[in-house]
């Protein structure tokens, strides 16, 4: 609608135009008298009688029209007793107070173009600064035109369950209200990105049969002070219009953080504002309104207390990851009305420890994208394989003939390096893939290892994982000399370094800071820095120094996998246990 708005602005601009080219054209291109006379000439013709017309008007001219068919052009005398002069000769007088139609009809279309430009100009600029202040939700129809529920989405089981009351709630508040209960008022769904907070709160709206109101809490924040809690305002009153209605605000971090009383803002800026009023659209509307309030966020953390104590946020519901049950499900749903042949969906659960549901959706995505490309008829497990290096490395690059054959060799090392320590130590996470083929994502080569599902990372564990992260670099010092180490090995000393840094100043595996939590020491952990950084590299050097040590024990392995590598250039599982068992 604004749009249309908008746009209508040019009519008014064109009919300016128009009607300014048509008045210049009647001005300077018209053909018209352009003789000019001395009034004494014009005198004498009067008096011999050759004059048949004069056209008299507002202007300082007159035109004189003779019988012989010209015309020219004379002084106005402005005399009272001009008219009565000529009229006694008897020569016909045309006179008019106003412009000739041809000048005047432009002229007013002009004038109406003007005014209404600058009349649009103003009400749009108005327009824009009162939709500033405006939040539009959802269409009020929409989770019932797409009849989204908690069947057109798998797995969260136990989230689901957290908010089945909710939606009996909204369908049956009689019910409660004999119990005296009252509904709760805001709903924080938390938990990893892509699990399915969005579609958990569009399914209780869909359940519920309630209009949906979706808005990001990026929406709220603004340069201009005080917009954001217009805007909540806005969104508060448009829900309260429908009666029942669910409200989402996904990503809520944006306007909720904790408030540091202006220690690094400033003092009440524009997401404080916001805030404050988001709290006080929740504490002014009654239970009875049926409207709830759903929230998601990546960090609960940091979120502000007065936002999740009771009668605001009263439940905090976690969207975890899936297991590998509910994977089986979600990879069942997103295979529904796709055309697939003999793909173990069991095993591609299990292949995808840790994937989100959106992780599983794009995995699924891109198999189908593989298979319409080649034109086939199913989408098969072959598909499903190249779409998982997909969507964990990137696409393979085709064209590799710039690839120095020394680079090969050192990807090769680097990785036979990772694939021997994870072989050896982490014998239950299996290695699906091992390649040289460097990829879109920058990796020169990649090691694709499936973790087993586990609510719970030991002190035992982490560390194996760690040296798993050193067995690059650890192969690359070896066999080409300390001189020669390579960048390649960048990534994985970013996982490692945050592993124990981790491990020694949040999970309490340390011992400089024993069981204390860096984070929650507030001011007092700048004191603590040193003593953690110095651990941390104390505990690499030592897991570094293991790492090497083992793969010296197993160098002939070494060889073994890094030149069937440079040869094949992708092993898998089955390889890669005969190269360990020879």
């Amino acid at each position: 609608m604004n749009k249309l708005k908008n746009k209508m602005i040019i009519v008014p601009i064109l009919t300016a135009i128009m009607s300014l080219s048509a008045l210049i054209f009647y001005t300077y291109y018209l053909p018209t008298t352009k003789v000019e006379k001395n009034y004494s000439e014009f005198v004498k013709d009067l008096d011999s009688n050759v004059i048949s017309n004069v056209q008299i008007n507002d202007s300082s001219k007159l035109t004189v029209y003779l019988k012989t068919g010209e015309s020219y052009l004379v002084e106005n005398p402005n005399s009272p007793s001009f008219k009565e002069n000529l009229l006694t000769k008897g020569v016909k007088v045309n006179s008019s107070s106003a412009a000739p139609i041809q000048k005047t009809i432009p002229s007013v279309i002009l004038t109406i173009s003007v005014f209404s430009i600058i009349y649009m100009a103003v009400y749009s600029g108005r327009t824009s600064t009162s939709n500033m202040t405006v939040v539009d939700g959802a269409d009020v129809k929409d989770s019932e035109k797409k009849g989204f529920s908690f069947e057109s989405m798998a797995g969260n089981e136990e989230a689901k369950e957290s908010v089945q009351d909710i939606v009996d709630f909204l369908k049956n508040p009689e019910k409660y209200k004999k119990y005296g209960a009252r509904l709760p008022k805001g709903i924080i769904l938390y938990g990893e990105p892509g699990t399915g907070k969005t579609l958990l709160a569009k399914a209780v709206a869909g359940e519920a049969g309630v209009p949906f109101y979706a808005v990001s809490g990026s929406d709220f924040v603004q340069m201009y002070v005080g917009v954001g809690a217009a805007r909540i305002r806005s969104l508060f009153k448009k829900a309260r219009a429908n009666g029942k209605a669910v409200i989402f605000i996904d990503e809520i971090d944006a306007i909720g953080k904790r408030r540091d009383g202006g220690k690094t803002s400033g003092g009440n800026d524009e997401r404080d504002q916001t805030l404050n009023a988001l709290l006080t659209e929740m504490s002014g509307f009654g239970e009875q309104e049926g409207i709830v309030i759903m929230a998601a966020t990546n960090r609960l953390d940091i979120l502000d207390s007065a936002l999740l104590r009771p009668g605001r946020f009263d439940r905090h519901v976690e969207v975890i990851l899936p297991d590998v049950n509910a994977r089986e499900k979600i990879l069942n749903l997103y295979f529904k009305n796709k055309p697939i042949n003999n793909i173990d969906v069991r095993d591609w659960a299990n292949k995808t420890t840790y994937f989100s549901g959106a992780k599983l959706e794009s995995l699924v995505n891109e198999a189908a994208i593989l298979a319409a490309k080649e034109d086939s008829t199913y989408i098969t497990e072959e598909h499903m394989d190249k779409a998982f290096s997909i969507v964990i490395a990137g696409h393979e690059k085709n064209d590799r003939s710039s690839i120095r054959d020394i680079d090969r060799k050192i990807t090769a090392y680097h990785e036979s390096g990772h694939a021997i320590v994870s072989l050896i130590k982490l014998p239950e996470e299996k290695i699906s893939k091992v390649t040289i083929i460097p990829t879109t994502k920058g990796a020169g080569g990649y090691t694709l290892t499936i973790p087993e599902d586990s609510a719970y990372k030991t002190y035992s564990y982490l560390r194996k994982r760690i040296m798993v992260l050193l067995g690059g670099r650890a192969a690359e010092e070896i066999i080409f000399g300390i001189e020669n180490i390579t960048t390649g090995a960048y990534s994985d000393i970013s996982h490692s370094t945050s592993l124990a840094k981790d491990m020694i100043s949040e999970y309490g595996m340390g011992k400089n800071l024993g069981l204390l939590k860096i984070s929650s020491l507030g001011d007092l952990s700048n004191s603590c820095g040193t003593s953690v950084i110095e651990e941390c590299k104390a505990m690499i050097d030592e897991l570094y120094d293991e790492t090497k040590e083992l793969l010296l024990a197993n160098i002939d392995k070494l060889h073994s996998m890094s030149q069937h590598l440079l040869s094949d250039e992708t092993l898998y599982t089955e390889d890669l246990h005969r190269e360990m068992s020879n």
